[in-house]
């Protein structure tokens, strides 16, 4: 397939002829804070309201918008999309988790990763008023099915 055009310009991949599929992807980004930060989240005691209630509406929201923020990505009709959040208070870490689902043409792993990567910079957003060193790091595809290429799980062939 050829991403460019006669002149070398970046190009939107054809994908007309292809028939849709299922597709499935989930992502992560980790978050490093404080352990009292993170203690205060899960208490429910930041001023800005429920970081992890807000946090997902704003991944599920990206993961729809994801055409809107990467160039020559595809508009996709997304069927499913959701965010989990997995903590470690003792070591300061939040995982959050993006699970996208659609029936098309095209894979949504750059759905899922702009989700987790939008819901990260949410969390970071609504503390940053009282933890400022908060790191977002490792934002990553961890799986992808459907389509051409098959099956993907992060750490094998």
């Amino acid at each position: 397939m050829n991403h460019f055009d006669e002149q070398g310009r970046a190009i939107m991949v054809d994908i007309s002829a292809k028939e849709p599929t299922l597709r499935t992807a989930r992502a992560q980004a980790r978050l490093r804070l404080r352990p009292e930060t993170l203690a205060a989240i899960l208490d429910g005691r930041v001023t800005k309201g429920d970081v992890f209630g807000v946090a997902r509406l704003a991944g599920i929201a990206a993961a729809k918008r994801t055409p809107d923020l990467i160039p020559l990505s595809h508009p996709l009709v997304i069927h499913h999309a959701a965010i989990d959040f997995q903590t470690d208070q003792e070591a300061g870490l939040v995982t959050v988790e993006a699970t996208v689902r659609a029936r098309e043409r095209t894979g949504v792993e750059m759905e899922a990763m702009t989700a987790a990567a939008v819901a990260a910079l949410t969390v970071y957003d609504m503390c940053k008023g009282t933890d400022k060193g908060i790191t977002i790091e490792e934002i990553s595809l961890l799986f992808k099915e459907g389509g051409k290429s098959g099956t993907y799980r992060k750490g094998e062939p």
